[in-house]
């Protein structure tokens, strides 16, 4: 598998606070991946740190199978980056904010710009000279995503492009990753992190679980789904299945949780069902597993 980037004992210090790594990392070319994690687990670090907005306090990075610094090489010229928030001056209009990224970057388009703020419905202004302070969170982002998806680049890196979206629009937005990836035929990738995992999961092709600045699991989603089981059983079954469960959550009347595929066999003769998890169901278990 080739990666569009790899890090190699990536570390992160905040003081005594925080700190994230060393993390071993490769994302893969020519998919999607979603950091996923709670709060305060490290996405917005790693994504600062790949994309030269925070400096790293150890280890390596490589971009794209040789570049080691995100100024080398135009790295940064082929990566498209979009903040949660704040990604522009609040009392820009879109008419500075063509001015900005004509300025910034040759492949900025400023007609694809205007036309996929109109396909997302987002009021302009006259003369595009509504300023983005008097945009709702929602029309915020999806000014920053259009910035983003104007230009011709190779890797997009979005910080909950979906978090203050509504359902519809989250859905357009994974079909937009889609029309995306398929475009680049195999070169263009998608890092993203995200908090609506049941909305975005049609985006996700590899996932990567993160905890307190430590990755916990990582893979393709459809082997990680094939690896792991939710478990059901009855509340008097519990002591024949606890052993063989990785998570246990009990009522009085039955017992749930996680358990790995290959004690299928085992939880099911003792009289538990067993299936197969959604994305949804499997991050809440592995991160619900880092806390215990």
């Amino acid at each position: 598998m080739t990666n569009v980037i790899e890090t190699k004992g990536l570390t992160k210090t905040y003081g005594k606070d925080f700190k994230m790594g060393g993390l071993d990392l490769g994302f893969p070319k020519g998919f999607a991946t979603a950091l996923i994690g709670a709060n305060g687990a490290g996405k917005t670090t790693l994504m600062d740190i790949l994309c030269g907005i925070t400096a790293k306090t150890e280890g390596e990075v490589k971009y794209f199978g040789k570049a080691t610094d995100v100024d080398d090489e135009n790295v940064k010229d082929r990566i498209g980056y979009c903040s949660s928030q704040g990604l522009f001056p609040p009392n820009w209009t879109i008419k500075d904010i063509i001015s900005s990224m004509s300025c910034a970057f040759d492949d900025f388009d400023k007609d694809r710009f205007i036309k996929l703020l109109e396909e997302m419905n987002v009021e302009l202004g006259k003369k595009n000279k509504k300023a983005l302070y008097k945009l709702s969170d929602g029309n915020k982002m999806r000014v920053y995503l259009a910035s983003v998806f104007a230009r011709r680049t190779n890797l997009l890196v979005l910080d909950e492009p979906g978090s203050s979206l509504d359902p519809l629009m989250r859905d357009r937005l994974c079909d937009r990753f889609r029309d995306y990836l398929d475009a680049g035929d195999g070169e263009n990738s998608i890092i993203f992190s995200t908090h609506n995992i049941a909305d975005m999961e049609y985006a996700a092709d590899y996932a990567i679980f993160m905890d307190k600045g430590q990755v916990i699991e990582q893979g393709f989603i459809e082997q990680l789904k094939e690896k792991y089981i939710i478990v059901s059983a009855d509340a008097e079954d519990k002591g024949k299945i606890a052993g063989l469960m990785l998570t246990v959550h009990s009522s009085r009347s039955t017992v749930t949780g996680l358990a790995l595929a290959e004690n299928r066999e085992k939880l099911t003769a003792a009289g538990a069902v067993c299936e197969n998890p959604t994305l949804q169901q499997l991050s809440v278990e592995l991160l619900k597993m880092a806390e215990e």
